[in-house]
This record gives C-alpha cells, sequence and structure tokens, in this order.
C-alpha cells in the first residue's frame, strides 16, 4: 500500500461521506415534495437513515475476509442504489400504490450500505496508519464531507441541476471511487476477478451518465403520469418544483405536485379574492399582494383607477420571472407584473412584513395552502400581527384559506386565527371547478357590519361576479357553518396538522 493509505484516508472519506449525506438529503426533499409535511418527513427519513448506519456498521463484523474487494462491491452498490434513487422515487410515485414502503425500504438500503464503508475502510487501513491517528483522520473527513453536502445541496444542486440530476452525479462519484479503489488497492486484491470488478464499475458509471443525460425525460414521465397532462414547462428552485402543463382546455400551474390554478377557470378564484376586498375599500391607493407570484391578482387590483402602487412579494424570483417572460403567463395574466405600478419583490413575506415600514390601504393574501410549517407560519397569529401594524385604520383584506367542505378545521382555524389577531374576519366562498367550493375571509382592521354586497361600479363587468354572485358568495349553505378549533401559532402550527389530516382523508 505504502503511500496510498493516506490519498484513500483525504479523498475517500470525503468522497463517501458527501455521497452519502446527499442521498439522505435526497430522500427527505423528496419526501417532502411528494408526501407533504417536511418536519415529519424528514424525521422519518432521518431516524430511518441513522439507524440503518446502525445496521450496516454491525453487519461489517461479519466481513472476515477480502476487505478491498467487499469495499469495493458496497460502493458500486451504493453507487446505483443511491445514483438512481431519485428517479426511482419519482417514478415510484407515480406507479406503485405502497410508495412509503418504497421510500422507507430504499432508505434502509442506502444507510445499511454507508454504514457498512467507514468500518470496511478503516479496518483496511488499520495496518498501515497508528490507531488513534486513522480514528481522528477518518472522523475529521467524514464531519468535513457532511458539512460540503448541507452546503452544496441547498444552494449549488438542487438550483443548478434538480433532484434528480443530483442523485445520479453523485452515483457516478460512488462508482468512481469504487473503480479507482480497484486500482488504489491494488496491492492487497487478487488478481482472480479483478477485472470483472473493473467491468462492472465501468458499467454502473455508463448506465449513470446515461441516466443523468436523459433525466429531464425520467422526471417529465413521472410527472406526466402524476399530472396527466404533457409538460410544457419544468424547473427546481431553491423553494419548490414548478411545473406548467397544458390540454386543450387551457394550462395548468402546478408547485410541488399541487395545482395552483388551471387557465380555464382560475378567474372564479381571483374574481373571488379580490374584488369584494377592493370594492369593499374607499378608493384604494397602495395594495399590497402577499404570494400571488403568478400576477393573477395584481391582473384583477390594476383593473381599479384608484390605484397608485401594487407590492408584490413572493418568495421564489423563478415565479415572478415565468409571470413576467413565460408567453402563456404573460397572456393570463394581462402583463400584471410588467405595469410600473407594480413593485415586485422576491422575499420570504414573514420576514419582509416584519421589517418593511410601509403602509397598505389593501392586503390581498395569495399564499399556497399550509402544507408545511414554512406556509403555515403565515397563517399565525404572529404573522397577522405584524401584518396589522402596517395598514391603515380603514384598510381591507382578503385572504385564501382552502376549501371549507374538504378541510373544515383548517378553513375555520384561519377564520379563528385572523379574530384572534385583532382582526374583524367575515367567512365567504366561491365554485372554482377546478378546485370545488374553495373558502375566503374577508377581514377589517374594526367591527364591521356586516359583508360587502356592492361591486365597485369604477371596475367594469366581470368574467365571473355579478352583485347578487357578490352577495350569494357570503351566504353561507348549510353544510358551512363555524366551527372552534385551537388558534394557529408559531409554537403549534396546528393549522398544518388540520391540512394534513382533513386533505389526506380527502385522497
Amino acid at each position: 500500500m505504502n503511500r496510498a493509505p493516506l490519498a484513500l484516508l483525504y479523498l475517500n472519506v470525503l468522497v463517501i461521506a458527501t455521497c452519502g449525506l446527499i442521498y439522505e438529503l435526497l430522500a427527505g426533499t423528496l419526501a417532502s415534495y411528494l408526501l407533504g409535511d417536511s418536519v415529519t418527513q424528514f424525521s422519518l427519513v432521518i431516524g430511518v437513515y441513522l439507524s440503518a448506519l446502525g445496521v450496516g456498521s454491525w453487519l461489517s463484523q461479519y466481513i472476515e475476509e477480502k476487505l478491498a474487494k467487499t469495499f469495493i462491491e458496497v460502493e458500486l452498490a451504493l453507487a446505483l442504489v443511491g445514483g438512481l434513487s431519485a428517479p426511482f422515487l419519482f417514478v415510484a410515485f407515480a406507479w406503485i400504490e405502497w410508495f412509503q414502503v418504497s421510500l422507507f425500504g430504499l432508505v434502509l438500503l442506502i444507510g445499511t450500505l454507508v454504514g457498512l464503508e467507514l468500518p470496511l475502510l478503516m479496518r483496511i487501513l488499520k495496518e498501515h496508519l497508528d490507531f488513534s491517528d486513522l480514528v481522528s483522520r477518518v472522523l475529521t473527513f467524514d464531519y468535513i464531507g457532511a458539512l460540503l453536502a448541507s452546503l452544496l445541496f441547498p444552494i449549488l444542486l438542487v438550483p443548478q441541476l434538480g433532484l434528480v440530476r443530483t442523485s445520479l452525479l453523485f452515483g457516478i462519484l460512488n462508482a468512481s471511487v469504487g473503480l479507482w479503489g480497484t486500482y488504489l488497492l491494488r496491492p492487497i486484491l487478487s488478481d482472480k476477478g479483478l477485472g470483472g470488478l473493473r467491468g462492472r464499475a465501468v458499467l454502473v458509471i455508463g448506465m449513470l451518465v446515461v441516466g443523468f443525460i436523459k433525466a429531464d425525460s425520467l422526471t417529465t414521465i413521472a410527472e406526466e403520469r402524476l399530472l396527466s397532462h404533457p409538460i410544457v414547462y419544468a424547473k427546481q428552485t431553491p423553494y419548490q418544483r414548478i411545473v406548467v402543463t397544458q390540454n386543450q382546455q387551457g394550462f395548468q400551474l402546478h408547485l410541488n405536485g399541487h395545482l395552483q390554478f388551471n387557465s380555464a377557470d382560475e378567474y372564479r378564484y381571483h374574481e373571488a379574492l379580490v374584488h369584494p376586498v377592493m370594492s369593499a375599500a374607499v378608493d384604494p391607493k397602495h395594495v399590497l399582494v402577499l404570494g400571488g407570484g403568478d400576477g393573477l391578482a395584481v391582473r384583477e387590483i390594476l383593473k381599479y383607477p384608484s390605484v397608485q402602487s401594487v407590492t408584490l412579494v413572493d418568495i421564489d424570483p423563478e415565479i415572478t420571472h415565468l409571470a413576467q417572460t413565460f408567453g402563456l403567463m404573460v397572456d393570463l395574466n394581462a402583463r400584471s407584473l410588467l405595469d410600473p405600478r407594480v413593485v415586485v419583490i422576491n422575499q420570504d413575506a414573514f420576514i419582509w412584513v416584519r421589517d418593511t415600514e410601509k403602509q397598505f390601504d389593501v392586503a390581498v393574501i395569495d399564499f399556497p395552502d399550509p402544507s408545511g410549517y414554512s406556509v403555515g407560519k403565515l397563517y399565525t397569529t404572529r404573522f397577522f400581527q405584524m401584518l396589522k401594524q402596517h395598514l391603515t385604520d380603514s384598510a381591507r383584506i382578503s385572504i385564501q384559506c382552502t376549501s371549507p367542505l374538504v378541510a373544515p378545521n383548517s378553513y375555520w382555524c384561519v377564520l379563528n386565527t385572523l379574530r384572534e389577531s385583532g382582526f374583524d374576519a367575515i367567512p365567504y366562498c366561491a365554485s372554482v371547478p377546478s378546485f370545488g367550493v374553495w373558502g375566503f375571509a374577508f377581514a377589517t382592521m374594526t367591527p364591521s357590519s356586516g359583508a360587502v354586497i356592492e361591486l365597485s361600479d369604477k371596475v367594469g363587468e366581470l368574467r365571473f361576479l355579478n352583485p347578487s354572485q357578490l352577495k350569494s358568495m357570503f351566504e353561507l349553505p348549510s353544510d358551512i357553518r363555524p366551527m372552534e378549533t385551537e388558534l394557529n401559532r408559531l409554537n403549534n402550527q396546528v393549522l398544518v396538522r388540520y391540512y394534513d389530516q382533513e386533505w389526506s382523508r380527502s385522497e
């Protein structure tokens, strides 16, 4: 071995540790993307993965001979399983009924293989380095590799490569370690079977390289299976997976697999969200839109001649960029985000509302449904109280609150949380074919005598709303009645639990 151990130590351990953590992060991210509730999914994935590391370490004691060959075989197996993990999970979610069994079975297998690596490597090196020196160096570079993975994954890999290509790239790295090991460990490898070992390494690398090249096709096949329509645009951002599909009726925007709007009927949703609150405000000049990066709510707001400025706050610059440049979106939102009165701010709304000093006459809240804690915090008492500080005394707000039929606890939790935060909140709902009956809240800073029943005469004719339809939206049917719920606070995020339970039962 001579000089080989140090090279093996410094490079192999670093690559091994980086790859192992990347596979764990990929599984947690994909589980969150496909199943929702990121805290639960990451917690389960981390727990299963760490326990599998222990299983792999325990199993390593039973490998008593051919350590170098076994180490290389483990690397190639991990390259294949870990490298194909992301494309496999995408396809499995579309075609396999027992997806969670596949997910955690895969995490268990990857963790076991990763758990075998370091014990085998340390046993190979123990004859060539002092034991204390060996342990300290192996653990040092193991932790450095983990740090490297945790930095690269959110900052570079996911935004630039996406989940599938990241998975395949690190599979290629693992297989390369295996191939390189056949030369680096040559002095302690048997001549018998060495050619076959190298051949398998080259084959695995070749398969993963082909997968890397065809990654977009693999993802498109799985997503079209899930979303039922051809994909015309897809991009992974640091915040979410954006997919636009198209059919004969129009096009659809999906974020993390959830439908955000269908161009065929989005006007019903956005007219219901915007016009009650804009009609209730007296000549609103400065309007705040939180979420709504597609520009469709802004399109409706700009129909009011009194509007002097619209401030749109959306966390993902790719969404607002899409709304400003993608032909289908630009046509649908009537170039609203290109209007000189509109200021687009790409920042977490929670942080922006906390730090801004601006005041607004109207706030339109068009956040996604609270399927995870990062969004759930935007429906809390703390957020609503911060927002209240930036509204004029006569201000009006509207907020989408998910379906009151499918998720009544979630719906009334938002209403009750608004009221606890000092708003006078009034429920209303509208029928949107793509979503069914959808719930909203209209709120004022001071007690109001009742809901808005008259559309502004300054907005012109709308596609969906008219005076009688507006009045009927505030007359709740018998199956939508107020409910007592817990309040959604930062320290409990009960809304996310309500939402997950109720929508899971509806699927």
